[in-house]
């Protein structure tokens, strides 16, 4: 998608004609109705980008989130955000296509999206909000794969006779080693050469997820009783009454993280075959999706919370709660950082294809943007070298992971990042577009439901930022950069 989403298909001139009137007719047996080659994306494919963006590492805070809400109010929240996300996921995957669901203009972009069904100051709104999203999602991506590397130190160490406190370990070694894997996966061109590399990290997450359930389940035995209350974490106990405002809030955004993956959605979409219709199989495969891993959120928080109560850590699987057996924390553990590692791509491929485009568009001429450079691999196909793409995503890369040693708060950054994504992104947008793009006349009945919808979300989004921003706030107090041990 990088280099390709603002180029068209070159022909020789001996086929041009009998190409192009192939794709006037809807495609060809090479090319699609756009030009494109063929896409081959199906619904399982689809479904293995929509897991590997969101069985994140925001599964990981479910159990202190639901701590900070208690038994009925943690549930519930979960199960309501599931069901948002999967119904304006749904009036999204309709803007696919502007017009016409089957012969209509593709949208390759969210951006685009915007763009072609709202037009005007939204559109540098919604880029705005949505690359910044992806910016901070790739700042808590490496400081999750951080705190699970350093948990793996940390464990053996344990493990090994050295007490809690001498095994004391900086992260900002393992930050960087993150990053110089990213510098090296962020050369892959394209959005749909990711497949193989989602798939890995989607087999990853559901790894270190049922590694997570069942030591929960374990703890839950050992315990001989479930722990937890139906108001969550007490006031006076654990937190005071303000703490239990402002963490309850927060746990909003760390709900919100675990189910984001809408500013993505289109370009996931833009990889999928037709037909059937793209919107039909992106809703086959979101459904699929949110519902596995609706389960495994419910299993994962409410297991954890049931094993520790009020002291359900902020990472189930990094914190003081599991120290034993340590070869199965290390196996759940490297899995996270593995998923990371390609949930990072899956996020930043779009941020890195309109930065990408901009600058073509900009500088058409430019043979330091445009140019590629082959480079031979022994038993495969050369690798086409761009020396911008090379340049650019390696500072964005060394950018976040000096931004990740500088506010290495994991629930903090987690909760507002939910927050920051989950109004603009996953509910007002997806609702303006279908509004627009199925003419539902103002003021009727389904007009009314879906402001609403878009309304309430929007009071939630602003009640999570404040109570993680108080979370950073606090966390800074007692604070000194790049000397963060776990």
């Amino acid at each position: 998608m990088a280099e390709n989403s603002d180029n068209k298909t070159h022909f020789p001139n001996h086929q041009a004609l009998d190409v192009s009137l192939d794709v006037s007719q809807g495609g060809s047996k090479c090319f699609d109705d756009d030009g494109r080659l063929k896409r081959t994306g199906t619904v399982w494919t689809a479904s293995a980008h929509i897991v590997t963006a969101v069985i994140g590492s925001g599964v990981l805070s479910l159990a202190w989130a639901i701590a900070q809400l208690g038994w009925i109010a943690g549930p519930a929240v979960m199960f309501l955000f599931s069901i948002v996300t999967y119904y304006t996921s749904t009036l999204l995957s309709y803007c696919y296509r502007t017009g016409d669901p089957v012969t209509g203009k593709r949208n390759y972009t969210y951006m685009d999206a915007v763009r072609s069904n709202l037009g005007g100051f939204k559109v540098k709104i919604c880029g705005l909000v949505q690359y910044m999203n992806l910016f901070g999602v790739a700042i808590g991506y490496t400081i999750a794969s951080a705190i699970s590397m350093v948990a793996i130190k940390r464990t053996n160490c344990i493990h090994n006779g050295g007490g809690k406190d001498s095994c004391k370990i900086n992260s900002n070694v393992f930050m960087i080693s993150f990053g110089v894997v990213e510098i090296l996966f962020s050369q892959i061109p394209d959005f749909d050469q990711l497949w193989w590399l989602s798939i890995v990290a989607a087999v990853m997450s559901f790894t270190y997820s049922t590694i997570g359930l069942g030591l929960g389940i374990a703890k839950v035995v050992e315990n001989g009783g479930i722990k937890g209350s139906l108001t969550g974490i007490s006031i006076g106990v654990t937190v005071t009454e303000t703490q239990k405002i402002w963490r309850s809030f927060q746990a909003l955004g760390n709900i919100a993280f675990a189910y984001s993956y809408s500013m993505i959605l289109i370009e996931i979409q833009n990889t999928v075959k037709s037909p059937p219709t793209e919107s039909k199989t992106m809703k086959k495969a979101t459904k699929i999706s949110v519902a596995v891993t609706t389960l495994f959120y419910m299993l994962c928080g409410c297991f954890g919370y049931a094993a520790f109560g009020d002291l359900s850590p902020g990472n189930l699987l990094t914190g003081t709660g599991f120290l034993n057996p340590f070869w199965l924390l290390d196996i759940a553990n490297a899995a996270i950082v593995i998923h990371l590692v390609g949930a990072y791509q899956v996020y930043c491929q779009p941020l890195f294809a309109f930065i990408e485009k901009v600058a073509a568009n900009r500088f058409p001429d430019s043979d330091f943007i445009k140019k590629d450079i082959d480079v031979p691999i022994p038993g495969f196909l050369p690798y086409k070298l761009n020396l911008f793409r090379l340049v650019w995503r390696t500072i964005f890369v060394i950018t976040t992971t000096v931004i990740s040693m500088l506010l290495p708060f994991f629930n903090d950054i987690v909760g507002l990042l939910g927050a920051i994504g989950f109004w603009p992104c996953t509910v007002y947008f997806p609702v303006e577009m279908y509004i627009e793009q199925k003419r539902i006349p103002k003021w009727s009945t389904k007009w009314l439901c879906l402001q609403i919808l878009s309304i309430s979300c929007l009071i939630i989004t602003i009640a999570a930022a404040a109570g993680s921003i108080a979370g950073i706030i606090t966390d800074l107090g007692t604070y000194r950069p790049f000397k963060t041990s776990n």
